[in-house]
């Protein structure tokens, strides 16, 4: 079945929209639940871990499993093991079982982050090599950012309306999960249904899938290596996983601080989170336009990046006020770190894209969240200790700074594109 670039760009923002809403559904709840049920913070710490260090340690083999198996069969994968994921952290009342559902979320996380954007790349180059990319980029950025900004004030708010209703607690903490585990039910039917593979995509055995798997990702590690323009794009993508760790991490109890209670923190963080996932869709949404008077994708992830370094140090000067005005100003920050970000996401796709071919692009996207959640691990171990002694201010200031000096690593990038030798490449991939 062929579908023109359009067709594909539709089907693949409604697939980021389902692959993320379950992800916004349980983020405000996550820590809680787990406290209410018995979890004291160092155990919740270690339960965090064991995600983020599966997702680190699968990311290049589940990149390579797609190149080398294809897309939709990987994808379906994801959905099915996170559809079990969110099931047992709704049922789940142990340690235990908390840290199988934050395994099971590991790898779901791992097999999605690259197979679908891979999927759409793949069918528009079968229908035309040099056609609109950063169009369904765009679109699917927007949709997940959307989801996302849904599932969190979701997530936030249905507890309180099912406490108000009168269920228990236990229960109204544990509904958004069993609702994240109903919309990766739907995504698998989805993925199912509008996910076909390119017809010149060959079948291949399991034999097969284990000896490519390895040489696909250590292809990709060895394109990494030799590859000076990806290389560049890592190191923004190591700054962006420092600043938004530090974001994530920090904000929600600087709410729960002016506000006054956990709960009512939660919420709030899901208001202020909401208002960042929208900004980051409408980012995306205008990246098309703001990338015709940037002229290049380099242009464009360049601005995006001095937009979100700019908001990191708006919300790090919310901390002179207080009460209400400070909430207000967290959320007037986030919507500006977002905005940029979700400018900069589709010209950073489009480069990626740029540096890899069809064997290997799963594998370099799936490179790219590895540095992504490798580089926040690291943060948060460290830079988590400052902030318990110094507060948050420095952190978010250090953080910004260290977003706005990878700004240089794209110019380089830029002007790597520029050079003569690269010019006629150049030429064909920017007349989007």
């Amino acid at each position: 079945m062929s579908l023109d670039p359009r067709s594909a760009a539709r089907r693949f923002a409604l697939v980021s929209g389902l692959t993320w809403l379950p992800v916004g559904l349980h983020v405000p709840i996550m820590v809680l639940l787990m406290s209410y049920r018995g979890l004291d913070i160092a155990t919740i710490g270690i339960v965090v871990t064991v995600h983020s260090v599966l997702v680190v340690a699968l990311e290049l083999p589940t990149g390579a499993l797609s190149d080398a198996l294809g897309r939709r069969g990987v994808q379906v994968a994801a959905a099915a093991i996170n559809l079990a994921a969110f099931a047992v952290m709704a049922l789940a009342h142990g340690p235990w079982l908390f840290a199988v559902s934050a395994a099971l979320k590991g790898v779901g996380r791992a097999l999605s982050s690259g197979p679908a954007q891979a999927w759409y790349v793949d069918t528009v180059h079968a229908t035309d090599p040099a056609g609109d990319l950063r169009t369904g980029l765009s679109w699917g950025a927007s949709a997940g950012s959307a989801a996302l900004a849904v599932g969190v004030l979701g997530g936030g708010f249905l507890p309180l309306g099912l406490g108000a209703a009168g269920w228990s607690e236990d229960v109204a903490l544990a509904a958004p999960a069993a609702l994240a585990a109903v919309a990766s039910a739907l995504l698998l039917v989805v993925v199912l249904l509008a996910m076909p593979e390119p017809a010149e995509r060959q079948r291949v055995t399991l034999r097969q899938v284990l000896v490519t798997t390895p040489r696909t990702a250590m292809r990709g590690i060895r394109l990494a290596t030799r590859n000076r323009t990806l290389q560049l794009l890592l190191t923004v993508t190591a700054a962006l996983g420092i600043t938004l760790s530090m974001i994530e991490l920090l904000t929600p109890g600087r709410l729960a601080e002016l506000i006054g209670r956990a709960s009512s923190g939660a919420a709030g963080y899901a208001v202020v989170a909401a208002i960042g996932f929208a900004s980051s869709a409408a980012g995306s949404a205008l990246a098309p336009l703001i990338g015709r008077f940037a002229r290049t994708s380099p242009r464009l992830a360049i601005v995006g990046i001095l937009v979100s370094g700019t908001g990191v140090f708006a919300l790090a000067a919310s901390l002179l006020l207080d009460s209400s005005p400070a909430v207000l100003a967290a959320g007037a920050s986030y919507a500006v770190i977002f905005v940029g970000l979700g400018m900069y996401n589709p010209a950073a796709s489009e480069l990626l894209n740029q540096q890899a071919e069809a064997t290997e692009r799963a594998t370099v996207i799936s490179l790219d969240s590895l540095v992504l959640q490798a580089s926040g691990a690291i943060s948060s171990l460290t830079l988590m200790r400052l902030a318990a002694s110094t507060g948050p201010g420095p952190v978010w200031c250090l953080s910004g700074c260290v977003l706005l000096l990878s700004a240089l690593a794209l110019v380089a990038v830029h002007r790597r594109l520029q050079a003569p030798h690269t010019s006629a490449l150049w030429a064909t991939s920017s007349r989007l």
